[in-house]
Order: structure tokens, then sequence, then C-alpha cells
């Protein structure tokens, strides 16, 4: 078997191939030709489209040729996978302006210039006409095989679909045909949702190269839950966790990561880092050995914050975490950083005259009570701008505003709070 399936294996990202040991061969042989594809829903990626973008990247460095693929075409269709109901579509030029905002962030996993391809499947679709597309591609898809696929039948199951969406595996069938034939790719990745429509490809590559002995691979990747069965990428909140910092800001992003549950953080270093065995395997230990040091999830922010937002932000992030919680100098931190990690902490706003600490302690959720604060203070445990307070009944003054507009306030060593004073 090929070393680099062994890898993915190991790292958990085999849930489904066509013929494993064929596609072993292929790997062994010649640098293959791999491609994912991403349809634009939004103007930002999340944090589960780096599973396929991350392999694709892996596969370069084994010396193999991943291709991009910006769902222009299939963007405008909507694909019925993991979906309950019909998808509200976008217009077209909606999907194009999703197309161009996707375009830098999907540029930014692999190289380029080693070979890398970024391609719009709407280039070879656009100016097919419906007839055309019925007679040359509608043709080879037996209706009861498409019916049976699991993204169909689901769907059908819960409530009914529309044939555009039902068309949907055509498109992406000839999508795998046309990398096939232009870019000689040998393998599609994606999801496990994706395994019917990845299939549907191979069989119309199958039927229309049957006198060339055409031959291709497929290869899904798991899609990821947390222990608790949760859905991966989305934040305490509910939403999405964005790669676009003006979305999901690289703290929040550092955030999510750090509060990987300590089951779930090994196999996460697994899928998302390029960290070896041997580091993964210390890391491991360390969750075992000693918890409550966070080792590993911390490790995994750090390179996942570098990997989406570059080592500045990496560096900017860590300083506000350790800062906010007395650690660091907060004066130093850049505002938008700041304002940032505050938000994550919980952010109570003030408008005109500033309270007492005790009552900002109250409204900012820190203490249940005044008598609670007052109390705090007492014995020691609030802190403004990680100084201690002493005074509870005094207001903060306007000169300890960082950036003239928030106060940090914590109590104890763990549990923080921002203030914003509105003008």
């Amino acid at each position: 078997m090929s070393e680099f399936l062994d890898e993915l294996r190991w790292r958990g990202l085999i849930a489904q191939t066509t013929d494993e040991q064929a596609l072993s061969t292929a790997l062994d042989n010649a640098p293959l030709t791999v491609y994912a594809g991403f349809d634009p829903t939004a103007a930002s990626l999340h944090a589960g489209h780096l599973v396929p973008l991350l392999t694709l990247r892996r596969f370069q460095q084994a010396g193999h040729r991943p291709i991009v693929l910006a769902g222009g075409a299939t963007g405008l269709i909507g694909d019925p996978s993991g979906r309950s109901s019909e998808r509200v579509l976008n217009t077209p030029e909606k999907v194009r302006e999703l197309v161009e905002k996707l375009r830098p962030q999907l540029a930014k996993f692999v190289d380029f210039e080693q070979g890398a391809i970024l391609a719009n499947n709407l280039d070879w679709t656009a100016n097919i006409s419906a007839l055309d597309f019925l007679r040359d591609v509608g043709k080879h898809f037996p209706v009861t095989q498409m019916m049976a696929r699991e993204s169909v039948s689901a769907r059908i199951n819960s409530g009914g679909l529309s044939y555009t969406e039902f068309s949907y595996q055509l498109l992406q069938a000839n999508d795998y045909l046309q990398l096939y034939r232009d870019q000689n790719c040998r393998l599609q990745i994606g999801g496990n949702d994706q395994w019917g429509n990845i299939t549907a490809g191979l069989d119309y590559i199958r039927r229309v190269t049957a006198n060339e002995g055409g031959h291709a691979h497929a290869l899904t990747l798991p899609l990821l839950t947390n222990a608790s069965g949760e859905k991966f990428g989305k934040s305490t909140g509910g939403g999405s966790v964005w790669l676009d910092p003006d979305l999901t800001s690289p703290y929040a992003w550092y955030q999510f990561w750090f509060n990987t549950d300590d089951r779930d953080v090994v196999s996460r270093l697994k899928t998302f880092t390029f960290l070896d065995r041997k580091e993964i395997e210390e890391l491991e230990a360390a969750v075992a050995e000693r918890p409550a040091a966070r080792l590993a999830q911390r490790r995994l922010a750090e390179e996942m914050t570098t990997l989406v937002h570059g080592a500045d932000e990496t560096a900017a992030v860590t300083a506000a975490s350790g800062a906010l919680f007395g650690r660091g100098e907060l004066g130093g931190l850049p505002a938008d950083t700041l304002r940032a990690a505050l938000a994550e902490a919980g952010l109570h706003e003030v408008s005109g005259e500033l309270p007492s600490v005790a009552a900002l302690f109250q409204a900012s959720g820190l203490a249940a009570s005044l008598s609670e604060a007052r109390r705090t203070v007492r014995e020691g445990g609030a802190y403004v701008n990680n100084t201690k307070v002493t005074d509870g009944e005094a207001p903060p003054s306007r000169e300890e505003l960082l950036h003239g507009r928030w106060l940090v306030l914590r109590r104890g060593k763990r549990t923080v709070a921002g203030v914003e004073v509105k003008a």
C-alpha cells in the first residue's frame, strides 16, 4: 500500500475509495492530478472547507498536482447533499461575486508556482445549450441509478427534490470528465456526502471513454463531528467559523481551535496540521498526562491561526490572550485585536458617565449582584486592566480607557469581561 495513503489513513482522512489498491498503484507509479470542488454559497470559506483544501495540499507535498475548482456553474444550481430542503438560488451576478471572493482563499492553500491549478466550471458549462447537455451528457445517466444515490433518495424521502437539484450530479460528473480530458485528472476528492456525485463522474467517464479504457478514482473524506456528535465548524454561538477575518476575527479563530475538547484534539491535529507523527504522539501523551496544561490545544490553535492568518496575527492573538489574564501588557495590544478579544470574552457597552467598578462587575456579568461585586473587591479578586481594585465604589478614570474606549475587567485569574465606553 502507498505510504501516502497510509499517511492519509493515519490522519483519519479516508472514508471511502473505489479501489484502494488501484489508487495506491497509481499514486506510486507517477504524479497524479487530483481535484476538489468548492461551490460559492457564502462570502467566505469556513473551517470545514479546510479538510479537502488541506488534503489537496498534502497531495501536492507528496509530488502530485492539485486542481482547486470554484463552482461558478454548480453554484448556480445547488447541491442537494446534506440538505433537507431546497436551496434558495443566488442570482448569476451574486454567484460571480462570491466566486471572486473565494478565489484568494482557495489560492492560499496550494502552490500555483509548483503546478497547482485554479479552475472555474463555468468556463466549460456556460456555453452548453440545454439540448446539447441533455443529448450529450444526460443520455449517459440511468434515472434509476440517479434515484438510488443517497443524496437524492434522502431528499425525496424527506419531502421532495426539484429537477434543478436532481440534475446537480450531472453537472459535477461533467466537471470530472472535462478535467479528465483537459488536465489528465484521475482523482476527485470530497466530503463523504459527495460519494454519490463523485462516483456518478466515474461512471460517466467509464461510459464515454469505454473505447479508450478510461479509468479514474474517487476518495472521500470523513464528515467531522465533535465528541458530542455536533457538526464540526460551528462556534459556541452556533454560527460558522469563517476564514475571512472580517467575519471571524483571528482572535475568535484562535479561540475556536484552543477550545477543542480533549477527546477531539489529537484527531484535529492529525486532520488539520502538518505536524509529524512524533510530535503529535508527544502532544497526545501530554493530553493524557497533563490535560489542564492544554498544550495540544495551544499548539493546534497556533498552527491553524498561522496557516490561515499568518504568523504576525498568531503573535498578536496569543499576546492578547495572555494579556487579558494578566500575563502581558494590555496597553500594547492593537485596537482591533483587543476589540475582538473582548467581544469573545463578553463586551458590555456603557454610555455617558462611567459607573463604579462594582456596578461594572455586576453589569458585565462578573458578579451576580452589587454586594457580590463589593465582596470580590474586598477579597482582592477584582482587577481593571490587570490592576487590582481596592475601592469598588469609585469609577474608573477616563485615562484608564484602552485606546480611549475599552476596559478589561477580571475576576480572579480566569474570568474576564470587557467594557466599551461609547462617546
